[in-house]
């Protein structure tokens, strides 16, 4: 009882955060989201764990401390990396596994990066791989993001895509101490959730020097607004499940989502949505890959950000920069043909 009177007393912000917000400039926004997610700093502590050579290069499994909690224990992140066998300085890639996934999964990523003699890096997104508790696919994720929906505003993480931002910014820190990696040729590629996190994190942080965001560009705004929401709430289904219950609602709808959303992730109906986080990368390399057909990333809306960024690049004199790929009759994946153009394009602007 005492919880159902708690989250009817939090509603009122909730709906208040998705209210259309004044226009902020791109240093604005860069500022506004920066100052969310901070939090204390903490020394990265790095715990190399495992090294291993094979096929002329070198898998290295080890950790770093992003932050303290409030209960006091400290977050880890668990962080893969292939890097080629031959000493020097390599440019770095980072690359971004989806919903229910993990850093191995995206090994093969690493390893053609390797080849092309740049440092492939991967990292368990919070509650995925190694920081799962050892939960299977997405259930911890989704969980966590049920916990979130529950616990006050000022106790709650934000395990929807944004606490893993900081994550990856801490995991920056870390790239440029390394003595093998060029600290001004690092760049970000992201899978569906990977590639969301991946135009939230890179587009505040200018050290990324090229992103690659594939099946992640949409306007969360866009799809709320023409009931195509589906795609994006079944894949924390769970979660949408509770905050509808909570609502006293008979099934997941546009209203659960709308609260769900912008508790959970304040901001990216509005502000933080792609169209207006994906233009402050502009004048930065950068190449986003799409299907026509992905009901997770409706076109319609992944058109509306692309509009945005390409204005972006005009006014920047860059779009020689800028490759925006949709393939037709695809869906919710990354092609082999597109996986190829994203390499290669990061291959070319890293090397640049």
């Amino acid at each position: 009882m005492r919880s159902s009177i708690l989250l009817l007393l939090l509603l009122p912000q909730i709906i208040q955060a998705d209210e259309p917000k004044k226009s902020l400039s791109t240093a604005e926004t860069r500022k506004a989201f920066l100052k969310m997610l901070h939090r204390p700093n903490v020394p990265l502590d790095v715990k190399e764990e495992s090294s291993k050579e094979a096929d002329g290069s070198i898998t290295e499994q080890l950790s770093f401390a992003s932050e303290k909690k409030a209960n006091g224990t400290v977050e880890r992140v668990p962080v893969m990396i292939v890097r080629p066998a031959k000493s020097g300085k390599y440019p770095a890639m980072i690359v971004l596994h989806g919903t229910g996934g993990n850093k191995e999964g995206v090994k093969s990523w690493l390893v053609e990066f390797a080849q092309r003699d740049i440092i492939g890096v991967a990292i368990d997104a919070r509650y995925h791989g190694a920081r799962s508790g050892g939960a299977k696919g997405s259930s911890a994720y989704v969980a966590a993001i049920g916990k979130a929906w529950k616990d006050p505003k000022e106790k709650m993480e934000h395990p929807f895509y944004y606490d893993t931002c900081w994550d990856l910014w801490k995991l920056m820190d870390y790239l440029e101490k390394r003595p093998d990696v060029e600290r001004k040729r690092v760049g970000m590629l992201g899978i569906s959730m990977g590639g969301i996190q991946t135009w939230l994190a890179a587009s505040v942080d200018e050290r990324i020097a090229v992103a690659a965001p594939l099946i992640g560009v949409q306007s969360f705004r866009w799809s709320l607004e023409n009931d195509k929401w589906q795609g994006r709430a079944n894949t924390i289904k769970a979660a949408h499940e509770l905050a509808a219950k909570d609502l006293s609602e008979p099934a997941v709808n546009q209203k659960v989502c709308r609260a769900l959303w912008s508790k959970v992730c304040p901001g990216i109906l509005d502000e933080f949505d792609c169209p207006n986080m994906l233009k402050l990368f502009a004048g930065r390399p950068l190449i986003i890959t799409n299907g026509d057909k992905d009901g997770n990333c409706p076109i319609e809306g992944a058109r509306i950000a692309f509009k945005s960024v390409e204005e972006a690049y005009v006014k920047k004199n860059a779009l020689d920069r800028l490759k925006i790929v949709v393939g037709e009759g695809v869906g919710h994946q990354v092609t082999t043909e597109h996986r190829k153009e994203a390499i290669e394009f990061c291959d070319k602007w890293l090397k640049k």
